[in-house]
């Protein structure tokens, strides 16, 4: 009886908004457009609740103005036209509307029916923020953390962050964890910025909900709990984080705090490869390269490697190298292959800088050149690669695209052979023997300062 009431008294308001909203009274047109908009009462319809709106914005009211440019953005009851929207904002920001202060700052900074200008997308995210809207208060501070349209201020962007955070805005109160997480505009401190993506993430954030699993699996600002970690990011996973869905396929294939299961860690890999994670699609094609979780498939290896080679992940790039070199998955194409290290080896990845040396030194894929193959070899070797440096050795020890010296080849092979490359240790004992005392020690002095200067372990290959 009571819903049966209030139903009748519901149609009733709407049949009076509608008489008034008739006779031309602008505060009655906006409420007949919200209840088309919402289907309050009545059946949902968004071309009515358009034509109220219009004729309620027309009349010049703000919040009717407001409603009218976010019916234009999201083209519901009209087709999109960025431009009214942007039109409309103005009209509604001008005379205070906050809601529409914000939106015609989302405008400017996202360059959508007007030329993107972060410092006009800023002013009016001040204007909102002066007035207390905690949403426009983050993108202010968001401005301030980035350096887009002012100059870059920590401390002015904590002060907002925190001023919408205590409001309990969810992105401020994440963005204020990592104010902590990172030591901006605040000394660093993890117990502090796990306190605040814990209320962001009570609030259903997703990516809060991650940084806690992230906390909690490494130990920051909580003591380490690997089944809780497991918990918050199954939580962001199961909202489509990316991220998230990464580190579950992580621990699930580590076995990391749960059981380990190739399977699952298959499926969350996917997941998040399919959403565009560049990491996920290379441990995605691991899983087919390898058969874990899913059968074996090399063609299906080398799709998910090209997709995140094609982001320029570097790992991904020598592993599509090294599918068209063999001839995995894939006809073998040596120049392809030759691409592939190329792309890899100018971002730094030693394996591919070797790998680009052989192809140099033994005109696979590409014009043999010694000299551009020793440089590749080198670079590698630099980097602690193990089969760099023993390849760099035999250049050396052979005055191969270098003049011979079986000094540096000696040193070379010291280096190489401190790791798992046993072939270096063998050919080592053969070059000592053209060498002198004097010239050996010498060798093994210019290993000791390699290793002292560079500081790192050796790098198997």
């Amino acid at each position: 009886m009571k819903n049966h009431s209030s139903a009748r008294a519901g149609y009733d308001t709407f049949l009076w908004y509608r008489e008034a909203a008739e006779r031309g009274d602008p505060y009655a047109q906006f409420n007949l457009g919200l209840v088309y908009k919402k289907g309050q009462d009545v059946a949902r319809d968004d071309t009515r609740a358009f034509y109220w709106m219009l004729k309620a914005a027309q009349q010049g009211l703000a919040f009717a103005q407001n409603h009218l440019g976010v019916m234009y953005y999201n083209g519901r009851g009209v087709a999109s036209n960025d431009k009214e929207a942007v039109r409309w904002f103005r009209a509604a920001a001008l005379q205070g509307e906050v809601s529409a202060q914000q939106n015609l700052g989302q405008m400017y900074k996202k360059g959508r029916g007007v030329a993107r200008n972060d410092e006009t997308a800023l002013s009016w995210f001040y204007r909102a923020s002066e007035q207390g809207v905690a949403s426009a208060q983050t993108l202010l501070g968001e401005a301030y953390v980035h350096g887009r349209g002012v100059r870059r201020n920590y401390p002015l962007a904590l002060a907002w962050f925190r001023k919408a955070a205590l409001q309990n805005d969810a992105s401020a109160q994440l963005n204020l964890g990592l104010m902590y997480r990172n030591g901006h505009g605040v000394a660093r401190n993890d117990a502090q910025a796990l306190a605040w993506y814990r209320q962001a993430a009570a609030q259903g954030c997703a990516v809060a909900q991650r940084m806690v699993g992230v906390a909690y699996a490494e130990g920051l600002g909580v003591a380490p709990d690997l089944l809780r970690a497991y918990a918050w990011l199954l939580r962001a996973a199961e909202q489509e984080d990316g991220d998230a869905q990464f580190n579950l396929g992580i621990m699930l294939a580590n076995g990391k705090g749960v059981d380990r299961d190739d399977e699952l860690a298959f499926t969350w890999y996917r997941r998040a490869a399919e959403s565009g994670h560049a990491l996920a699609q290379y441990n995605l094609g691991g899983m087919y390269a390898r058969g874990r979780g899913v059968p074996r498939d090399e063609q299906r290896a080398l799709e998910w490697y090209r997709m995140a080679a094609e982001q320029g992940a570097p790992n991904a790039q020598f592993n599509v190298g090294v599918m068209y070199a063999n001839g995995q998955g894939v006809a073998k194409d040596e120049a392809r292959a030759v691409a592939w290290y190329r792309c890899a080896a100018e971002q730094g990845d030693a394996s591919a800088q070797n790998n680009l040396g052989v192809m140099y030194a033994h005109g696979l894929g590409v014009a043999c050149d010694e000299e551009v193959a020793v440089s590749w070899y080198r670079r590698a070797a630099e980097q602690g690669h193990a089969l760099a440096q023993f390849n760099l050795a035999g250049m050396y020890g052979s005055g191969r695209g270098v003049a011979r010296d079986d000094q540096a080849s000696c040193m070379w092979l010291t280096l190489a052979a401190e790791s798992t490359e046993l072939a270096a240790a063998s050919q080592r004992k053969k070059t000592e023997l053209s060498l002198t005392p004097q010239a050996m020690a010498a060798a093994g002095e210019a290993a000791r300062r390699w290793r002292a200067a560079h500081a790192v372990q050796a790098r198997p290959a």
